[in-house]
């Protein structure tokens, strides 16, 4: 804005000094026919006057421009700075967004990652559960998981073979004898019945599911063998608790009867229907009854001790009392022979006539006494 005015103003005074330049032109010419010097002398005097004053004009037109020079010198200098400044703050908010976008990036690969690794691990327990024997291996893992968790490793056996040559997938070891347990259920027919959309076709598929079960029962109620060594009852473990609580409680347990399926395996075929947690409850009385059994057994061991020591402390009694009568008969030799001794004394006593003395003094020793 100064720039301008000051343009302007130059302007002016040239346009100004034109004029008076013309002026005096015109009026020199008017004036030359009469008198020719003077008019010269007063032009030039005029031009000088203002050449002075166009050269004040120039100064402070220099004076202005450099003030506005600085001016503008200045402010391009703080704008430039403070620009400079915006830039270093917003380069280095764009740097730490990036990084937060790459480490976003980074946490969000990982995270795919680990949703594909899950998504794979759960594609190979569905082909897992596809099969019936995988299942049943997982079924038996699931088991030994179990009893491994409360169990001391000397309190059961995985797969255990009975004489006649079955085998069951565990037992446990207790006082009284050994409990059977063995891993079993249909996972095919209990997926169809949850599946099922159509109510006569799953009536059909409880149906056949309840059969299933029942045969499960039975074939774990064999592994009862009271002559082999086995209590009266076994368990049948049902490796996945929301299939066991849907037994129980929901539609599959209620439209196939399961409670009654329950009853039936446990009054008719003494065989006990456990899930991981319930099994867990019943395997920590076997454990209270498995360190009773232990301490029953210490307590017996020590017994056997005792008993032994006793043994060895009347044999030392029978020794003592041989030392005793030992020390006994030496005593008794030895009072005999110091009466013997006092006799002899006299003897020499009487034949010296006084004059030899045999000093002796004898010791008092007591026999020992025997307690009969």
């Amino acid at each position: 804005m100064e720039q301008t005015t000051i343009i302007i103003l130059v302007l002016g005074a040239l346009i100004f000094g034109a004029l008076i330049a013309y002026v005096l032109v015109r009026s020199g010419q008017k004036q030359a026919s009469n008198r020719p010097d003077e008019a010269f002398l007063l032009l030039q005097n005029q031009l000088q006057g203002f050449q002075v004053q166009m050269g004040e004009l120039l100064k402070t037109v220099d004076s202005k421009m450099g003030e506005s020079q600085r001016d503008m010198r200045d402010a391009t200098r703080m704008q430039f700075s403070e620009s400079q400044k915006l830039i270093q703050s917003t380069n280095e908010q764009v740097t730490k967004h990036l990084i937060d976008v790459a480490k976003g990036v980074a946490e969000a690969n990982e995270a795919s990652k680990q949703v594909f690794t899950i998504a794979d691990q759960l594609q190979n327990l569905e082909k897992v559960l596809k099969h019936q024997k995988q299942r049943g291996n997982l079924g038996e893992a699931s088991l030994e998981l179990s009893l491994n968790n409360i169990l001391p490793p000397d309190a059961y056996e995985m797969q255990y073979l009975f004489p006649g040559g079955d085998q069951v997938d565990a037992i446990i070891k207790t006082k009284e004898g050994v409990i059977p347990v063995d891993a079993k259920f249909s996972l095919d027919n209990y997926n169809r019945v949850v599946n099922e959309d159509d109510p006569e076709r799953k009536l059909l598929l409880e149906k056949d599911f309840r059969n299933d079960l029942k045969k499960r029962i039975d074939e774990t109620a064999k592994y009862i063998r009271v002559k082999d060594g086995t209590l009266p009852f076994a368990f049948m473990y049902i490796p996945a608790e929301g299939i066991y609580y849907d037994l129980l409680v929901n539609d599959v347990g209620s439209k196939v009867n399961a409670r009654s399926l329950i009853d039936y395996a446990y009054r008719e075929r003494n065989v006990i229907i456990v899930s991981p947690t319930t099994f867990s409850a019943y395997l920590q009385s076997v454990l209270y009854g498995f360190k009773a059994f232990k301490i029953e057994e210490s307590a017996k061991q020590i017994a056997k001790e005792v008993e032994k020591l006793a043994r060895h402390l009347r044999a030392y009694e029978d020794h003592f009392k041989s030392v005793g009568k030992s020390l006994g008969t030496t005593v008794n030799h030895y009072n005999s022979a110091q009466k013997d001794f006092g006799m002899i004394e006299k003897d020499i006593f009487k034949i010296t006539a006084g004059e030899t003395e045999v000093q002796f003094e004898p010791l008092a020793i007591e026999k020992p006494v025997l307690e009969s």
